[in-house]
């Protein structure tokens, strides 16, 4: 399918979706300075093409404009004639949903997900045991445990994709750039909200429970 075959209306109701998340997430605080980008997919996919709405470079989240989101194609690359960049890491969004066909990835940079990215660097994965939000990733094991991977984070973006393919897990919906922030997806808007809560939950919890255990 060609960005022309898709219809106004799903591109319009992918642009309402982006706008109400956006300002749930700015409201939360989840966009410091101009951080995080967000994208809602559009058309048919295969992994060859595909395309999909993402937050412009640059972009003070907390305001409202017509000018905060672009279309773009399965290479990062804007779908029409416009003005305005894409986030710097389109890329990695390209390649998520070229792994997973998902429907909306939504990134942020919080305190608890770069601390939580440092302290369990050496692992390369952050290790949960039996957090009742565990289930929001449709895994219902009682005590179930789980690894969250984390990749590097190069300032060349290019470099970062090929570990967030070998990271890639299909059981967890997230993967964590070091000192940077998550990345959560899900089937649409609706999913990739709950999972990108439910991380941030499990951040914050994982994190203070290591220094209980360490007398902190």
């Amino acid at each position: 399918m060609s960005f022309l075959d898709i219809s106004l209306e799903e591109k319009q109701k992918a642009l309402a979706e982006l706008r109400d998340v956006k300002q749930l997430f700015a409201d939360r605080g989840w966009f410091a300075g101009t951080s995080g980008n967000l994208s809602i997919r559009v058309g048919d996919f295969t992994p060859e093409q595909f395309h999909f709405a993402i937050t412009a470079s640059g972009k003070d989240k907390s305001m409202q404009t017509p000018e905060d989101f672009l279309f773009v194609d399965q290479q990062g690359k804007p779908a029409e004639t416009t003005r305005l960049k894409p986030s710097a890491e389109t890329l990695i969004h390209c390649e998520i949903y070229r792994l997973t066909g998902c429907g909306a990835i939504f990134h942020v940079h919080t305190v608890f997900n770069n601390l939580i990215s440092e302290y369990f660097w050496d692992r390369k994965s952050v290790p949960v045991d039996g957090v009742e939000l565990i289930k929001a990733f449709n895994i219902w094991d009682e005590e179930a445990h789980i690894d969250i991977p984390i990749v590097s984070n190069y300032a060349d973006i290019p470099r970062i994709v090929p570990e967030v393919t070998s990271a890639f897990n299909p059981q967890i919906p997230g993967i964590i750039l070091r000192k940077h922030g998550i990345y959560a997806w899900g089937a649409n808007a609706f999913e990739a909200k709950r999972h990108l809560e439910a991380f941030e939950f499990i951040f914050e919890y994982v994190y203070r429970w290591e220094l209980l255990k360490r007398g902190g």
